[in-house]
């Protein structure tokens, strides 16, 4: 594990899943109809327990300011801070490896209670899991 810092926040527009964590990879699909892959974007998957339930939101980080009220999708931001990280390789070959990943993460004792847990692909092969740490 390493930290990490985002020395600003992120405004991301996102579809959220219908359930999790059956509807991810549907959530992933629809973006990604809307807004195809790209190397110069930064894409997200954040998720975390709202009402009682996990919601998860698979997004992207808006490009130019309008961007998501132009697709009529709603916005969020990932704070900027530390975060605890750790990357995964290869991840499609062990999806539950995220989710394990994660419940390590949140077992650090300073972690920031209204963050997400956040998926940054940074490629098409790898993932890195992320929890906002306290300032």
């Amino acid at each position: 594990m390493e930290i990490i810092k985002f020395n600003n926040d992120i405004k991301v527009f996102y579809i959220t899943a219908q359930s999790f964590p059956e509807g991810v990879l549907a959530a992933h699909q629809t973006l990604h109809k809307l807004i195809p892959f790209s190397p110069d974007r930064k894409y997200f998957g954040v998720s975390r327990p709202e009402n009682g339930q996990i919601v998860y939101r698979a997004t992207t980080e808006e490009t130019y300011p309008g961007e998501a009220e132009k697709l009529n999708l709603d916005t969020l931001i990932l704070k900027k801070g530390n975060y605890i990280s750790q990357v995964i390789k290869d991840y499609q070959k062990d999806i539950p490896s995220i989710s394990r990943t994660f419940d390590e993460l949140l077992k650090h004792p300073d972690i920031d209670p209204e963050g997400y847990c956040v998926e940054w692909y940074i490629s098409m092969t790898d993932v890195n899991c992320l929890v906002r740490l306290n300032k």
